[in-house]
């Protein structure tokens, strides 16, 4: 894997950026500070008052995604 995109995420904040994959819904929750943590990291961003992913972030989303299936098996 490319380092560029390595990254060591928690549960939540993997969780958390899932959870931005979707456009935002009402009554959605999220963690503020992981949201954070995410923005530090550039995986995601605030738009319009709403927190979304960015490109980087769906690259590590998508690239994490079979290492945490290993994880899971």
């Amino acid at each position: 894997m490319n380092a560029e995109f390595e990254h060591e995420l928690t549960p939540d904040q993997w969780e958390t950026l899932k959870a931005l994959r979707t456009p935002a819904r009402e009554g959605r929750r999220l963690n503020g500070g992981v949201v954070d943590q995410l923005i530090a990291l550039e995986l995601a961003v605030i738009k319009n008052g709403t927190a979304a992913i960015t490109p980087a972030g769906r690259t590590v989303l998508i690239r994490g995604s079979s290492r945490l299936l290993d994880v899971a098996a």
